[in-house]
């Protein structure tokens, strides 16, 4: 079973690189080296698709009732959900 604090396939040196960046409070950019690449660059998605599912989990939270909010997240790709 997988944790929120150990996440199966977690890389600890990377989220301590990533948590040494917030921390920078000096004004300056962190010049980290940190750069997508194939697996952590963006995917291409339908703007409307964000938006429509976006819409319909802020509404879901306000009015709670289902506004098919899980629907709507179901047609966005997922990279996680490709690599199983």
């Amino acid at each position: 079973m997988t944790s929120a604090i150990n996440p199966k396939g977690t890389q600890p040196e990377v989220l301590a690189k990533f948590a040494k960046a917030t921390r920078k409070t000096d004004g300056d950019r962190d010049k980290s080296g940190l750069l997508a690449d194939s697996e952590t660059k963006g995917i291409p998605t339908d703007l409307v698709l964000e938006q429509d599912a976006a819409t319909k989990v802020l509404r879901e939270g306000v009015f709670h009732r289902d506004e098919g909010a899980m629907e709507a997240i179901e047609l966005l790709p997922d990279r996680i959900a490709k690599k199983k």
